[in-house]
């Protein structure tokens, strides 16, 4: 589905774009973030693996914001230059409580007050 892509790159764009618009002279433009790197081979292809993904829609909407703000931290604080994959792998570790949280109520079962 389209939920995790557009998630990890809206959230790498407007995570990005705040930072280089709070000083454009230390940070780099939203649109660098997006296209280079594995940013977009991590969005689209490796963030996406049915197994380690998400069940729900909001779940994997959630998932993609996380892969996209980490991956931002990493870039820009981090030691490494590129951190999809970290970022990837620490939002894989996190899929069952996002699981947990937000999977839908049973057919049938009374509203929890």
């Amino acid at each position: 589905t389209w939920h995790i892509p557009v998630a990890v790159l809206g959230s790498m764009a407007v995570f990005s774009g705040i930072l280089w618009v709070a000083d454009p002279l230390h940070y780099m433009n939203p649109l660098f973030h997006l296209l280079t790197g594995g940013a977009l081979l991590g969005a689209l292809f490796m963030a996406t693996d049915y197994v380690t993904s998400p069940m729900t829609s909001r779940g994997m909407l959630i998932y993609g914001a996380g892969i996209g703000i980490i991956t931002i931290l990493i870039r820009v604080w981090g030691a490494y230059p590129e951190g999809m994959s970290f970022a990837i792998l620490i939002m894989n570790a996190v899929v069952p409580l996002i699981n947990k949280y937000v999977k839908p109520k049973r057919f049938g079962a009374a509203a929890v007050r």
